[in-house]
């Protein structure tokens, strides 16, 4: 056999092995990648639970305050005395014998601006009477408006049989009822 000399025989096999390093390279390249990916995906995942948690905590302890005030209104309207405060200022009740006195302008008389409205509703607002004042005003000028409708209604419905059943002579004819009640 032809013997060839192994300087050359060496050769060969180093280039046969420098082919395998940029696979292996490229390789390992793309599992530290996925890693880093499941690693920032795991560390969002995380700090979103975390933003969660802190926002069910603020309205754990918004939920708490309102018990406890809804527990402190259950507490006050317990109390006699509070419900008759309540009853003089909201409805306007006074005890038997006593004169009740409203100060329509309370600022004439402090000298102080009245307070806004609890309820948020804009100043501007010309009514003053109370809740209870207002529905019965509501409730007169309701009825007013239909008594004087009903007056209108009745003129005009006598006013139109008239023109509509005038005889040749200018006399009213007699109207259906009548003239059954004839028969």
């Amino acid at each position: 056999m032809s013997k060839r000399p192994r300087a050359t025989q060496t050769k060969q096999r180093p280039a046969r092995r420098t082919s395998a390093g940029p696979i292996a390279f490229f390789v390992a390249l793309f599992i530290v990648a996925l890693g880093l990916i499941q690693l920032i995906s795991t560390f969002h995942s995380y700090a979103l639970d975390l933003s969660e948690l802190n926002s069910l905590r603020k309205q754990e302890a918004a939920l708490v305050a309102q018990k406890q005030e809804l527990e402190n209104d259950i507490e006050r309207w317990d109390d006699d005395a509070y419900v008759t405060a309540q009853a003089r200022e909201r409805l306007g009740y006074v005890f038997p014998g006593e004169q009740p006195i409203r100060v329509e302008h309370p600022e004439a008389v402090t000298g102080r601006k009245a307070p806004p409205p609890l309820d948020g509703a804009d100043e501007t607002q010309e009514s003053t009477l109370p809740w209870y004042s207002e529905m019965a005003y509501s409730f007169k000028e309701a009825d007013a408006g239909k008594d004087k409708t009903r007056g209108a209604r009745t003129d005009d419905k006598a006013d139109s049989e008239t023109d509509g059943k005038a005889g040749a002579d200018g006399a009213a004819a007699p109207s259906d009822d009548q003239s059954k009640e004839q028969q």
